[in-house]
């Protein structure tokens, strides 16, 4: 039972292990990653309701919503909260494409160790060159799982801002 627990954790040792120090980077870029999707969770499902309903009992208890310094007041509102929904996503939105770039950058370790050990023997050996091959395939194959792990968070994000920003523009109502 403890082997299987502990699978998972075996597997990214070896991976460690087999992919070199680039993957050490992709694995950071993924913490960094679902750190910050675990955040946005937490903040649109519970600071944003706080947030929302603060600013609208502030706009509702204003007298005059029709002047041109009422408008300017609904607008800063909902930008501000708009800018606390956008926070962070840039930095998610360039992690994802950036972790098949680490992978390219391990492959291309990867396959230089393989001329390396090429040019060392005189040779092509398959067992030297297989240790380098794997070394490039593993960073390549990390870094795609990594960068598709995160593809549908950005999009959900960035969907569910334009839509949250939408909703807040009508209950901000004149």
């Amino acid at each position: 039972m403890l082997d299987l627990i502990m699978a998972p954790y075996y597997s990214l040792v070896s991976m460690r292990q087999l992919g070199g120090p680039v993957v050490d980077y992709i694995f950071i870029s993924c913490v960094i990653m679902w750190t910050i999707v675990l955040e946005r969770v937490w903040y649109f499902n519970k600071v944003l309701p706080e947030l929302t309903s603060t600013s609208l009992a502030k706009w509702h208890a204003r007298s005059h919503k029709m002047s041109w310094a009422s408008r300017q007041i609904r607008a800063a509102m909902i930008s501000r909260l708009n800018s606390g929904m956008n926070h962070n996503l840039l930095v998610l939105g360039v992690l994802v494409p950036m972790c098949p770039l680490l992978g390219l950058v391990g492959t291309v370790v990867g396959m230089l160790s393989v001329f390396d050990s090429m040019a060392a023997l005189g040779s092509a050996d398959a067992r030297s060159m297989a240790t380098g091959v794997s070394e490039a395939m593993i960073c390549t194959l990390t870094g795609l799982s990594v960068s598709m792990s995160g593809l549908y968070p950005v999009y959900f994000f960035r969907k569910k801002v334009s839509r949250e920003t939408e909703r807040l523009a009508d209950k901000f109502s004149f």
